[in-house]
């Protein structure tokens, strides 16, 4: 099917080709499309004040100067900038056809950075190396395998990072001096999962991080000489930890870390390494610990937690061990916290409802919070954005599920038909931040869209995050035929006008609400997500196969096997009578193209309709500006004619 789909690019409306009017939408090259009927030029340019935002993301401080990289995009895709101080202009430095994924100065001079990026979406970041002298690139890695941005030696002559080149599936840890691409060398062969966290401050050891799953994960110290590997972190029989993070103490003695051993959620603790005792920190805190970041001297540690979504930063003093005044933050999502070298100034990237992820600073000493990024809204006014509202329902088994509605503008009354957009993971998390293009629906559309955090998602404790493993699946299925009572009980939402929607495992969702409840919804719109576990979990990378297993279950095991198959959205696809639009990346390496294929080669047999849309340089989700434009204004017209009935 996928050669008769890469043959030509037409609108196909009715089983008739047609090729684009004046006034209609054309595709890139880049894009093949079937079954779309005719997007006109209008709604594109309705929609794309929507899409015409900017972000930005930290990267990296620049070693001795107060200046920082981020990633933003001025063209088609992000690139790395720098910024020179609070408020200035952001000057980019690197101008690829494909986005950078991640950038790291070299960590004594500054005097080049290191960065990641693929092709096309396929996940097989390649490391280079950036002179800001020259200007020059120089590749780092083998141009063919899958490789992480990896940690710097504190002396700034190495990078330890993994990759996958072995044999495309270990996460196997490497050395390299980026000044001598030749001095590149496998240290240690590992297995899938593995990852680099931190250096030891003399640069003898390098902390590694073990990855099971969701729920379970162990640290490592490797001799970052000899290759050797000692245990930081037990195996309980009894209990499964699940570590994340990772940072030696300045003394080499100890590592912070963030775990949920004997707790629902995840902590903030310190690991004493001759002894293996756990310090907790942040006990009387009932939320997560998001991340956290250790000052160079060692004396604070700036931690983020994730409160029912919504990030809160706190400073711990490790001298005392108690928590130091709250920093006044604008109120948002928070990530990428890093602080600078000197120690005096913290870094992080903060978005709100109505405002994009942009970079800010705390000076710590004082308090004083300094915006360095302001991100472009599209010519739009964004003050009078709808904001997140926190709402529950109880499910089948009287468990309470949450997710955040936002309403449309107020000038739009009467019942109003609603979007339910789940995340993916499925161990991922719903976090009130800015829609982007989604901001459409709500302020040009009128529709309202709810985002459930359905059982499985983080933030909501271990017990939670495991509720929908293996055969309990079905029960994350309930959750939201449950969100779709209560909307039929509120006075101002429309339950007889849904539309479910998903990208990833969410996608996966919204094919799996089409079979167990179509008389509920009156389209859905399935973005890169699987029709069939068992043939997704056969197919995905093999680097990812076995790390998926541990949520979704094994398809090896026969019991298991007739389950997915029993359930699958592609073996109930009769059950699918509801218009679906499907959108893929040809090369994504997580759910491949096959999951999308399959699916709407069934709808077609069966003449449901479906749309299709599929970018041949993108991977899981689009990322590069010409698609977006396309994918969202193809979406708001399909939402236009099912959804509004227009």
């Amino acid at each position: 099917m996928r050669r008769s789909l890469l043959a030509t690019i037409v609108f196909v409306s009715f089983g008739v080709s047609h090729l684009p009017a004046a006034d209609e939408l054309k595709p890139n090259e880049n894009l093949v499309v079937e079954g779309v009927p005719p997007v006109p030029l209008s709604l594109l340019n309705d929609v794309r004040r929507y899409t015409d935002f900017r972000s930005a993301g930290l990267f990296d401080w620049h070693p001795t100067s107060r200046e920082i990289l981020i990633g933003t995009r001025f063209a088609t895709t992000t690139q790395v900038h720098r910024v020179k101080a609070p408020g200035a202009d952001r000057f980019q430095l690197t101008f690829f056809q494909e986005g950078v994924a991640g950038a790291s100065f070299q960590p004594t001079k500054g005097e080049y950075f290191v960065f990641s990026r693929d092709v096309g979406g396929n996940e097989r970041y390649q490391l280079y190396r950036f002179d800001l002298a020259s200007g020059d690139v120089t590749l780092l890695t083998d141009g063919k395998s899958r490789n992480a941005l990896g940690k710097w030696s504190p002396q700034g002559d190495r990078i330890a990072y993994t990759s996958t080149r072995r044999n495309g599936r270990d996460a196997d840890l490497y050395m390299i001096d980026p000044m001598d691409p030749k001095t590149d060398k496998m240290l240690v062969e590992l297995g899938a999962g593995w990852s680099v966290l931190d250096w030891s401050k003399d640069g003898s050891k390098v902390l590694t991080l073990e990855y099971v799953s969701i729920n379970e994960s162990y640290l490592w110290a490797i001799d970052a000489k000899t290759g050797e590997k000692f245990a930081v972190t037990p195996r309980d029989a009894k209990e499964k930890v699940s570590y994340h993070g990772g940072q030696f103490t300045s003394d080499g003695k100890a590592i912070w870390t963030r775990c949920d051993r004997g707790s629902e959620f995840s902590r903030l603790t310190r690991i004493e390494l001759a002894t293996k005792d756990h310090a907790v920190f942040s006990a009387d805190i009932p939320w997560d610990v998001d991340s956290f970041e250790v000052s160079p001297d060692g004396s604070t540690v700036a931690f983020v937690t994730n409160e029912a979504g919504v990030g809160t930063m706190r400073l711990l003093d490790t001298t005392t061990g108690k928590q130091k005044p709250q920093p006044k933050l604008p109120a948002g999502s928070i990530g990428g916290v890093q602080w600078h070298p000197s120690g005096k100034d913290l870094a992080f990237q903060l978005a709100s409802a109505r405002h994009p992820s942009d970079v800010y600073s705390i000076e710590v000493a004082t308090g004083k919070v300094e915006r360095w990024t302001t991100s472009e809204t599209g010519g739009l006014n964004t003050s009078k954005f709808s904001e997140p509202e926190l709402v529950t329902w109880k499910s089948f088994d009287e468990r309470s599920i949450s997710g955040f509605l936002y309403r449309p503008a107020s000038r739009f009354t009467g019942k109003r038909p609603v979007i339910v957009n789940i995340h993916g993971g499925p161990e991922g998390q719903f976090r009130p931040g800015y829609l982007g293009a989604a901001n459409y629906y709500t302020e040009t559309a009128g529709v309202a869209l709810i985002y459930p955090n359905i059982r499985g998602s983080n933030g909501y404790g271990k017990t939670f995050l495991q509720l929908d493993n293996g055969f309990k699946r079905e029960d994350s299925y309930k959750d939201i035929a449950a969100l779709f009572d209560w909307i039929k009980a509120q006075p101002d939402l429309d339950a007889d006008r849904i539309m479910v929607t998903g990208g990833s495992y969410g996608g996966h969702m919204t094919l799996a609400i089409s079979t167990y409840y179509p008389e509920r919804i009156r389209c859905a719109v399935d973005i890169v997500g699987m029709s069939n576990l068992r043939t997704f979990l056969e197919n995905t990378e093999e680097y990812r196969r076995d790390l998926r297993r541990a949520e979704y279950g094994d398809e090896r095991e026969p019991k298991m096997r007739e389950f997915m198959e029993k359930t699958a959205p592609l073996n109930n696809v009769r059950k699918i009578t509801k218009p679906l639009f499907v959108i893929q990346g040809l090369n994504d390496p997580r759910v491949p193209a096959s999951e999308a294929e399959q699916i709407v080669a069934a709808l077609k047999k069966q003449g449901t309709p479906a749309w299709y849309l599929l970018a041949k340089d993108e991977g899981h989700g689009f990322r590069k500006k010409p698609n977006v434009e396309f994918q969202a204004a193809s979406t708001a017209a399909f939402v236009k004619r099912y959804l509004l009935g227009d």
